[in-house]
């Protein structure tokens, strides 16, 4: 398995291949992986980690493309032919854009690839600004383009992924697979209860309206802010709680909010252990996803609704793939709308309730992790009556 992501790190693709590490060794399968020098290990049985050299000295590693992650890519390259030829593989499973380089080193070696689309690579430089050549935007395309037809099989993480794969290759052999699953560690995390939280953030009987997840801008904490300003206006029992992002994410949002005299309302945890986030859903009254831009469906969203809170979040194709009206209360893409969307759970706690009731069911029967288990073993059993390269 191939990993251009510092691993293991609190963030999406991090709890993605950790999950499938895990699924794959209760399959009865060994992995390899190979990634970067940053993160930290997560030890699963029958996983060994292999990581390139940090020639860069870099420390941290942001989200979205980069130069860095680039340089680190071409890094990848020798080190994963150096795997192929010292030891013996089936597939090479590849994710993000790693999947250009291990289509030709499948052909190589003759093996399976199995490519993990998180994204579409080409998407992804446009939301995070990466560039805006159109010379480069078309060549990621072509690559991924390339990819996918050459691809012995293809995980797509949302519905919209699963449909552009099939509009570039309509017989391809994909399987839409959720990142669903629990996103914990085994590690224990001791004074995590919601009375210990409830007492360290220093909040008192408020409504807590609460957000998870990273501070990018496509999030959209700024419709937020923008939406809490006329909330307060109506309700001065109610707290924003916001989990997650970086120190200088933290320190900008949180001049957002004292600029708008919302400083009373709003509190800033910073990144939190994945295995306390369960603890800090059990304090909300209301789940809140204001996001604004990409494809892909957050993985929060899988977790909102396990959690028996009601849902509030914008009426985007990042929601939409997996919430709709009778789970969740969709808005349109606009502060006061999202606005009106948390008032009207405030207003009503039979509508929250109910929300949260249909939430819970929708994902115990949708997205469970006997689907899971079986979407990835239907996956690597149609390799095996394929023909190798």
């Amino acid at each position: 398995m191939i990993l251009p992501q510092a691993y293991f790190e609190p963030k999406g693709t991090s709890f993605s291949t950790l999950n499938r590490l895990k699924v794959l060794k209760r399959l009865g399968h060994h992995v390899d992986l190979l990634t970067y020098p940053l993160g930290k290990d997560v030890i699963v049985d029958g996983v060994k980690i292999f990581r390139i050299p940090n020639v860069l000295f870099v420390k941290k590693m942001k989200i979205g493309p980069s130069w860095i992650k680039l340089l680190l890519d071409f890094v990848l390259i020798p080190y994963a032919i150096w795997i192929l030829i010292t030891r013996k593989y089936d597939v090479i499973h590849s994710h993000e854009e790693a999947a250009f380089f291990s289509a030709l080193l499948a052909k190589i070696f003759s093996k399976y690839h199995v490519y993990d689309m998180h994204s579409s690579l080409p998407q992804q430089l446009l939301n995070f600004q990466f560039t805006q050549s159109r010379f480069i935007v078309a060549v990621f395309k072509f690559l991924e383009k390339v990819t996918i037809n050459s691809a012995d099989g293809i995980i797509a993480i949302c519905s919209d992924l699963y449909e552009r794969v099939k509009e570039i290759k309509p017989d391809a052999n994909v399987y839409l697979i959720e990142n669903f699953l629990d996103n914990t560690t085994d590690e224990d995390i001791p004074n995590s209860n919601p009375k210990f939280l409830r007492q360290k953030y220093n909040l008192r009987q408020e409504k807590i309206v609460l957000y998870a997840g990273t501070f990018e801008a496509y999030q959209g904490l700024d419709l937020l802010i923008e939406a809490a300003h006329q909330i307060v206006r109506k309700y001065n029992d109610v707290h924003f709680l916001l989990v997650g992002g970086t120190p200088n994410q933290v320190l900008y949002y949180h001049n957002q909010v004292r600029d708008r005299m919302l400083s009373d309302y709003f509190t800033f945890t910073g990144s939190v252990h994945p295995n306390e986030i369960n603890r800090y859903y059990e304090l909300a009254n209301i789940l809140v996803s204001p996001r604004l831009e990409g494809t892909n469906t957050p993985l929060k969203i899988y977790a909102y609704l396990r959690s028996g809170r009601p849902v509030v979040a914008t009426r985007h194709i990042t929601h939409t793939q997996v919430l709709n009206d009778g789970v969740a209360i969709l808005t349109d893409i606009n502060p006061s709308s999202f606005a009106q969307g948390i008032i009207k759970i405030l207003e009503n706690d039979t509508i929250g309730r109910k929300l949260a009731h249909e939430g819970t069911k929708l994902a115990n029967e949708k997205y469970s992790y006997s689907r899971y288990v079986e979407e990835m073993s239907s996956l690597l059993k149609a390799l095996q009556g394929k023909h190798l390269h």
